[in-house]
């Protein structure tokens, strides 16, 4: 998980506020749907599995926001990716399960390889 946010970091460092000014859809923004909709799923998932983080991947995702700045259509695109990784786990599970933490295990691995991704792909 420490891999996930450093890695984070150095994303919104890096590459997404170069984004901020241009409002014409970025050749990652189907990887920043992927990572928010991560999130959203991680938000839900490490709540019920008692990591006790609070509003953690949620805060994660307005930094994001914050950083990348996009606003129309892009910004509701990525806010739904969010809302639909949080619903979609939210509809299948109540409690923590074994398969609950393997997904949460899968999406800090997905959500890592993303971030190095964009940054290896996008950043100046």
């Amino acid at each position: 998980m420490k891999k996930l946010l450093a890695i984070g970091s150095i994303l919104l460092c890096l590459v997404l506020p170069a984004r901020a000014q241009n409002e014409a859809p970025a050749p990652f923004d189907g990887d920043l749907e992927r990572l928010g909709e991560i999130m959203g799923a991680l938000h839900y998932l490490r709540a019920i599995c008692g990591a006790n983080e609070g509003p953690r991947w949620r805060n994660e995702m307005q930094a994001l926001i914050d950083a990348e700045a996009p606003s129309g259509e892009r910004r509701r695109k990525i806010v739904a990716s969010f809302n639909r990784g949080y619903r979609g786990f939210q509809q299948t599970y109540r409690t923590c399960t074994p398969a609950a933490d393997l997904a949460i295990r899968r999406y800090l691995d997905e959500g890592a390889k993303i971030a190095r991704e964009i940054t290896a792909r996008y950043a100046n």
